[in-house]
């Protein structure tokens, strides 16, 4: 084949054939979760713990997905193997999980409502876009706090990976109206730090790396794998909550997330900070030899895309 495939309602199909009726619950109610793993050499990285994570997500936001998650390794193991026939040297792919209540039906004037039908279900992959993520390995990542604040815990629980987005995209594009180039990092209804769009958000102090609490953000696989290293290197790991200032006055800040593992942070509000420092700088070296490769290497320019 030319063209990657997706699996969609059971089966494989060319991803050109794959798409969602105008009511379906993902556009309708915007009930969709989702979850993204990475390959490293073609291959899931993580696999079992984001299919856990995705498996919770659907529970928590009651939408059901009845195939086995044997059957979705098997699914997604041959998708990610067809689709990387198609990568030049050096590529990796994403893959996408995603599901959705189902089609809506009175909003194409068709019986049923929300729920009464079967669940959307599907999987597909693209090329990691190595280009997206350079600057953040060059340059260090910027950090803005926008007015917009996180969906509170008490409407959205948050450990559920979704796309039920317009609170990112308007923190995002409040952030880049007047900062190009950084992200926004939400604080909670109580002036906390929460996570940005794509990354937990994690300090380091005295060797120590301090996480606000896990029962306020998603829990990243990239953060549970940060904290397993840290246990290996000798390094502390810890949750509290954390204020901008504790940012600030940090030694290090860094994010983690699964396309690139993790990131020095550069500047925070404008104010810069330490950059590439030596406890990222462990975690990346033990992350590398974890993979078997190197992952910055692997997306700077001369990786082949």
């Amino acid at each position: 084949m030319d063209e990657p495939i997706v699996f969609f309602h059971g089966q494989f199909l060319p991803q050109s054939q794959a798409s969602l009726p105008l009511n379906d619950a993902g556009f309708v109610w915007g009930a969709t979760v989702t979850d993204l793993c990475r390959t490293f050499h073609h291959k899931l990285y993580r696999w079992p713990d984001h299919l856990a994570r995705f498996r919770q997500s659907c529970r928590l936001a009651d939408i059901e997905v009845r195939c086995t998650d044997a059957q979705i390794t098997e699914s997604a193991v041959a998708l990610t193997v067809q689709n990387s026939k198609l990568l030049t040297s050096g590529q990796e792919l994403c893959l996408v999980l995603f599901a959705t209540p189902g089609p809506v039906g009175y909003y194409l004037g068709e019986p049923g409502g929300a729920g009464d039908g079967a669940t959307t279900f599907g999987m597909y992959t693209f090329p990691l876009p190595f280009a997206r993520y350079r600057p953040l390995i060059e340059k260090g990542a910027s950090l803005v706090i926008p007015s917009v604040r996180h969906v509170p815990m008490a409407c959205i629980d948050p450990r559920i990976k979704m796309r039920s987005r317009m609170h990112w995209w308007l923190a995002e594009r409040e952030v880049r109206r007047t900062n190009p180039g950084a992200t926004a990092l939400l604080l909670d209804t109580d002036g906390y730090v929460t996570e940005t769009a794509t990354a937990n958000v994690v300090v380091v102090r005295a060797n120590t790396i301090l996480s606000p609490p896990l029962d306020r953000i998603l829990n990243g696989i990239s953060l549970q794998v940060a904290r397993e290293l840290c246990a290996e290197l000798g390094l502390g790991f810890e949750e509290q909550p954390l204020l901008p200032k504790d940012l600030v006055d940090a030694d290090e800040i860094l994010l983690l997330s699964t396309p690139y593992c993790v990131v020095s942070v550069s500047r925070i509000t404008g104010q810069v900070v330490r950059c590439q420092g030596p406890v990222f700088s462990r975690l990346l070296q033990a992350w590398n030899v974890q993979v078997g490769l190197g992952i910055h290497e692997q997306i700077l320019p001369g990786a082949k895309e």
